[in-house]
């Protein structure tokens, strides 16, 4: 009897573990990204316009989070972790991603021995063309190129 607790709370214990590590990495496949469709967007409070304005974005194409939905307002929240809730007709599916690692480099084709075609600032919005297994087909301004998925926060599935 006392063998068989034994194994009853080991795998138990084991179980509860594995159920709560792979919910984590999941849950980052899940992310929804969306865009700001317009160089204005206002961040409310909470889901209506009687809700008090929180910030105003000046960035078209923005990459955000979807937290929440509310009839037709999403909570969202940013690279820089502001939340709040911005209006459906303010938001795009256009991909878009943050480079957030400084003197990331843009290279010709998806390999660190292709030519090297630019260096990009932190903080640098880019457009994204398509992703591959570690390397996203970006446009920054008047350059094309790959770079590592590891330096860009958005939507780089």
């Amino acid at each position: 009897m006392i063998k068989i607790n034994k194994f009853f709370y080991f795998f138990f214990i084991i179980f509860i573990f594995l159920k709560i590590f792979t919910q984590n990495i999941l849950s980052d496949e899940n992310k929804k990204f969306l865009s700001l469709k317009n160089n204005e967007v206002n961040l409310r409070l909470g889901p209506s316009f009687e809700y008090p304005i929180k910030l105003i974005y000046k960035k078209k194409y923005l990459p955000l989070i979807v937290l929440d939905k509310s009839e037709s307002w999403r909570k969202i929240i940013d690279f820089e972790n502001n939340s709040g809730w911005i209006h459906v007709s303010q938001l795009s599916k256009k991909r878009t991603a943050i480079n957030y690692k400084n003197n990331s480099i843009l290279f010709k084709k998806p390999s660190i021995y292709s030519k090297p075609i630019i260096r990009l600032e932190s903080g640098r919005l880019v457009l994204v063309n398509k992703c591959k297994l570690e390397w996203c087909k970006i446009t920054s301004g008047n350059f094309n190129g790959w770079i590592n998925k590891s330096s860009l926060w958005g939507n780089v599935k």
